[in-house]
């Protein structure tokens, strides 16, 4: 088979890798604290056998990476919703272990612990259970996270940071479970808890689908390029046959 295939292939396969992750930041665009997924590619050089020796640049199937962009922060006014303000994350707890959220929707259950939607405890600096009084009412949250009831400090939110180019994998709560293991983020002035405010999905819905059409375009190119090849092969092949 001629190599001009072997590379259109691999470009099919990564571009087919780039319409997933379309596919799943369109659906979250309106997700809370979502952060899209992008997808790095990279070329890869190999030798092919013939006499020159010749090197043939192929498509590697590329490498997802989370967008580090913010979302919109939204003015929500309910005292328990929260947005991160600055690179750093929520800390969950979760059957997995600890995962990093952008989604500050919180709420306090009857025994007094803070919890996401899903009911996983939000954590502290220190990694353990917010635990707020039941019959405090409301917090207030300061700027570093401190959470007060009736005046009185109650506990602080956690804010988290990791390497997740290192690698990462989705969870609920717009979550992800990043390979580097997150460490507790303190005494960073550029980095706070806005209460009252949550923040939206990173996901440029427009751009995103004028991705779309240029990928499935660029798709569609490469599937009448292969077919034109392959064409062209078996042609070839016909007519040398014929000769003989």
């Amino acid at each position: 088979m001629q190599s001009g295939i072997y590379v259109a292939l691999s470009s099919q396969m990564a571009l087919e890798r780039r319409l997933t992750t379309i596919a799943d930041n369109m659906a979250n665009v309106n997700t809370t604290g979502f952060r899209g997924t992008e997808v790095k590619f990279n070329q890869v050089l190999s030798n092919t056998e013939n006499k020159l020796n010749a090197k043939v640049a192929f498509v590697s199937q590329g490498n997802d990476y989370l967008s580090t962009d913010n979302g919109e922060l939204q003015n929500t006014g309910n005292l328990f919703d929260f947005a991160v303000k600055g690179d750093a994350w929520f800390g969950l707890n979760t059957p997995a272990g600890l995962v990093l959220t952008r989604d500050g929707r919180f709420t306090m259950t009857d025994s007094g612990a803070l919890v996401s939607t899903r009911g996983y405890p939000v954590l502290d600096p220190g990694g353990a259970p917010i635990q707020l009084d039941p019959g405090g009412g409301a917090p207030s949250v300061s700027l570093d996270g401190t959470v007060a009831q009736n005046g009185k400090q109650v506990g602080k939110i956690g804010l988290y940071s990791a390497d997740i180019s290192k690698g990462f994998l989705r969870y609920d709560n717009s979550g992800v479970l990043p390979t580097d293991p997150p460490q507790s983020v303190v005494d960073r002035s550029n980095i706070g808890v806005a209460q009252g405010y949550l923040e939206n999905s990173n996901v440029n819905g427009m751009r995103e689908m004028t991705q779309l059409i240029e990928v499935s375009r660029a798709f569609d190119n490469i599937s009448t390029l292969t077919n034109n090849s392959e064409g062209t092969l078996t042609d070839a092949i016909k007519t040398l046959g014929g000769s003989q």
